[in-house]
């Protein structure tokens, strides 16, 4: 006998919700209203309800999800806009994104703007064309109201109908000056974020005025400001040159984040420093390579994937009620102590060259 071609091959028949109604001898609209778990249901009894689960199981019945969706003009996707995906910050927001949205069955749609204004704008349509009903944003600056319920993370500018997911910037300060004072350190070096991302501002503005609460000097020589958007450690390992190369000693660095704090310990290296030993350094965001960086890296843990859950939440809430809007909700930092700070030294020579003749802050 010869082998049936393929293309005479019968595809298998779909189950469709008539035949589950012919199973059970009801309506197609109750078992609708029970296997969309519609407001509807509530008027089935429940040993009906059963019935009407079981033969969709025995039956292997898949409700159309374009079908549901165009009867209840919803999509259930929204959409995410990012400056970077793969960064370490970024990819840590989406995944608390994802690990909510899936649990309440929602899609997403990501963008990545690359900090490029147009292709913002852009995105932003094609995305709201494509039917979402709402937008996250992740250190991305919005700074006019959008026809969709939003939350931006790490959104700072106040503007309607935005609701923005911030960290404490002051408690984040207060945690690591306060750790570093406590060590003896007088002479503090900092990093100054790029312009390129939204916390940069606010997280500066706190440093400083932490700083002088704490009587702990912000030296303009022992400031420097990180210039582009390199998502790796090369975005501090120049900066800290420079910061090297002015010849002004210091014992402690506090980075504006984790990236930039282990391109910093790297140059700190190549210049016959220690760190600890002759510099501590804090990071901040603690990101999955902050525990395995060599030393391993004392940062301000600012819980990146429960802020992207948080703003899932918040997003979907306010989907479903308008009337649950907030324009801020703050989450609390945490200080992680590991091995990239320790006590300020005593010595008063130095490894750097040109710093022999400098005394030691202590």
């Amino acid at each position: 006998m010869k082998a049936q071609k393929n293309g005479n091959r019968k595809k298998p028949r779909s189950v469709t919700l008539q035949m589950v109604a012919e199973r059970v001898g009801l309506t197609k609209g109750t078992c609708s209203a029970v296997l969309n778990k519609s407001a509807a249901s509530r008027s089935v009894p429940l040993h009906t309800q059963e019935r009407i689960l079981t033969a969709a199981r025995e039956l292997n019945y898949k409700p159309s999800f374009y079908a549901l969706n165009l009867r209840v003009k919803r999509t259930y996707m929204i959409g995410v806009v990012a400056e970077e995906i793969g960064d370490p910050y970024g990819s840590l927001v989406i995944s608390g994104i994802e690990r909510y949205l899936r649990q309440k069955n929602f899609f997403y749609l990501t963008v990545a703007h690359r900090h490029d204004p147009k292709l913002l704008e852009t995105y932003s349509h094609i995305l709201m064309e494509r039917g979402v009903e709402g937008l996250i944003t992740v250190d991305t600056s919005i700074n006019h109201p959008l026809p969709l319920p939003t939350v931006a993370i790490a959104g700072h500018r106040r503007v309607e109908g935005v609701t923005n997911v911030v960290l404490n910037h002051r408690r984040a300060a207060r945690l690591a000056l306060k750790h570093l004072r406590e060590l003896g350190h007088k002479e503090i070096a900092f990093m100054k974020g790029s312009r390129f991302s939204s916390d940069s501002e606010d997280r500066w503005k706190a440093i400083r005025e932490v700083a002088q609460e704490l009587g702990i000097p912000t030296r303009m020589e022992l400031i420097i400001q990180l210039e582009g958007d390199d998502p790796t450690p090369y975005l501090g390992y120049p900066f800290a040159k420079k910061l090297l190369a002015r010849n002004r000693p210091f014992t402690a660095l506090f980075a504006y984040n984790d990236i930039s704090a282990i391109g910093s310990i790297r140059a700190f290296q190549e210049a016959g420093l220690r760190v600890p030993e002759d510099i501590s350094v804090v990071g901040f965001d603690d990101i999955q390579i902050a525990v395995h960086n060599s030393p391993s890296l004392t940062t301000v843990r600012q819980p990146l994937q429960k802020m992207g859950e948080t703003a899932a939440r918040t997003l979907l809430n306010r989907i479903d009620d308008p009337e649950t809007y907030v324009a801020e909700i703050q989450i609390e930092p945490e200080l992680v102590v590991r091995n990239s700070t320790a006590r300020a030294p005593d010595s008063t020579s130095s490894h750097i060259p040109g710093w022999q003749s400098v005394p030691r802050f202590r």
